[in-house]
């Protein structure tokens, strides 16, 4: 009778009991904090932020970490009764982003290992120690990332406020009550998943029939995207060995890299966004990419526009169509037999379709900030800048289901030919 417990939990696929207590899940969220926090410490660094006035370095730290992991950071302007000022950030920092999210996704599927199957209530509880102490996090930095800055105008704008003796102040302040609501849908966004995408990972018994439907293409996408990011770190390397500008590369690898990655994928399946670049920003992206924002009155943004700059822009669907198509097949192969091809079409669009949703949703940005006086706005003082860069949805989410279909389609019909093949006796 002794040893009749640990047989029948072997029978039932335990080979263990999971280790997922307050305890571990301490040191999962620990393990991301820190490693959200470095990450972004280092990229400011390398961009110059430890020269910010006022001790400031911390406070932006936090707030680059809450845009990161979900949260919202509203900035703010003052100038006086007499004058006003603009100011409004929609930007993700990726590279922040997917640190974190790698380290956090990994100790929560981790202690599920040694399970074949797990209990939905077993996940649940698993997950909401996560929930609590990453609320506890988001509570803690949203509280620490806000700052306000003295702004020195320029030119006839300085004149006037020098006369009328008005001061300008800019500043950032995060959004405690949206952080904390944002900040936890992400983390179930991520935990759900880390779920669907891992192949060893045990799903509770009412999901385990999705296993077959769901997992190879979740997979795939997962793989698709970090393949594009390892690519773009490449690129990265090469250009800062060969052109010089390593700090600044340094920020834009540990601050964006995944934001330029990404968006050259949206690019590579035949994307459109709609882009504006005016004032005095330093874009810390491809010149081609520039150029293009920088066309007066704002343009559309595409594989046509940029490679009329640079003709080297084509190889975005070259490499698109090589990677997709590469990602169908592994996720057809890795579907158990037996595989219709158009049920694989389907799949693959839609799971295209909705990594591409949230691409374009993470890798929006709309930044700008002004000055103005008596409604004379940036009267010499370059005080008015924007940037904004906005996804065309239609285009997007079509592009991404036709090439879904088609790459699905060839990848169902290659992988029953193998599958046949294997199959088929000697001779």
């Amino acid at each position: 009778m002794s040893h009749s417990a640990p047989s029948d939990s072997r029978a039932h696929g335990l080979i263990g009991p999971a280790a997922h207590g307050w305890t571990q899940a301490f040191l999962a969220v620990a393990a991301a904090l820190v490693t959200t926090l470095a990450t972004a410490a280092l990229g400011l660094w390398a961009a110059g932020a430890t020269e910010l006035p006022g001790g400031a370095f911390p406070t932006v730290v936090a707030a680059v970490a809450v845009l990161a992991i979900g949260g919202t950071v509203d900035l703010t302007g003052n100038a006086g009764p007499l004058s006003a000022t603009g100011v409004e950030l929609t930007v993700v920092p990726l590279s922040v982003t997917l640190a974190g999210a790698l380290v956090l996704a990994r100790s929560f599927l981790r202690p599920l290992r040694l399970r074949a199957v797990a209990g939905t209530r077993e996940l649940l509880g698993w997950a909401a120690r996560l929930g609590v102490l990453w609320a506890i996090v988001l509570v803690g930095l949203a509280a620490v990332a806000r700052h306000s800055f003295a702004v020195t105008p320029a030119g006839t704008v300085s004149e006037i406020a020098d006369l009328l003796g008005i001061s300008a102040e800019a500043g950032f302040r995060a959004d405690v009550p949206l952080t904390l609501l944002y900040g936890l849908l992400w983390l179930a966004a991520l935990l759900a998943l880390a779920l669907l995408a891992s192949r060893r990972s045990p799903l509770p018994a009412p999901l385990v029939r999705f296993h077959a439907a769901v997992r190879p293409a979740a997979h795939a996408m997962v793989t698709l995207l970090l393949v594009y990011v390892a690519a773009a770190l490449v690129v990265a390397a090469v250009v800062a060995a060969t052109r010089g500008h390593a700090v600044q590369t340094v920020a834009v690898v540990l601050l964006g890299l995944p934001n330029l990655a990404w968006l050259a994928m949206t690019f590579g399946l035949g994307a459109s966004w709609d882009g504006a670049a005016e004032g005095p920003f330093g874009l810390p992206m491809p010149k081609a990419l520039d150029a293009v924002l920088r066309t007066p009155g704002g343009t559309t943004v595409d594989l046509r526009s940029l490679s009329a700059e640079d003709g080297r822009a084509w190889w975005l669907l070259v490499a698109f169509a090589v990677l997709m198509s590469a990602a169908a097949v592994s996720a057809a192969l890795r579907t158990p037999a037996p595989l219709r091809a158009w049920h694989h079409a389907f799949r693959m669009a839609v799971a295209l379709v909705l990594t591409v949703l949230m691409v374009s949703f993470l890798c929006r940005v709309d930044v700008s900030y002004g000055l103005s006086l008596f409604g004379l706005g940036d009267v010499g003082g370059q005080l008015a800048a924007r940037v904004h860069l906005l996804p065309h949805w239609g285009t997007a989410l079509g592009a991404a289901a036709l090439w879904g279909l088609v790459t699905g389609l060839l990848a169902g019909l290659l992988a029953g030919a193998v599958r046949s093949r294997r199959s088929a006796p000697p001779g």
